[in-house]
């Protein structure tokens, strides 16, 4: 059944709408909210071939890394890691030189991204 004119551009009226908006207006206001700064960094993007060692010495390069772990998935029979982690400088200073240093960068073939660490009261 054809639509006609009058029909159509009360159809189009109604659904442009539609477009103007952006589709993850809710998420992105949810993404922006300010972390704050802890001596803990979260990276992402790591390979599954990262170890906790290659980890640290990547982040040793901007501070005194007193921490690196790479989580591990336990239900893989490889022991691969799930492609994610965190790293624990001594100081904020050295934190947020290692989260501007490595964020963006090559880790084992992948790009990684590093923030502040939530803290765990906020999971």
């Amino acid at each position: 059944m054809a639509l006609r004119s009058g029909n159509l551009r009360r159809f189009l009226s109604t659904t442009s709408s539609l477009f103007d908006r952006p589709l993850y207006a809710a998420k992105a206001a949810r993404v922006t909210e300010q972390i704050p700064p802890s001596t803990t960094l979260f990276v992402s993007g790591l390979s599954g071939r990262t170890t906790n060692q290659k980890l640290r010495e990547a982040f040793a390069n901007f501070g005194d890394v007193i921490q690196a772990k790479v989580v591990m998935d336990r239900s893989s029979l490889s022991n691969h890691s799930k492609g994610y982690g965190f790293v624990r400088y001594s100081n904020l200073e050295d934190a947020q030189k290692g989260m501007e240093g490595m964020d963006g960068q090559f880790l084992d073939g992948r790009v990684i991204f590093t923030e502040y660490a939530k803290p765990k009261d906020t999971l």
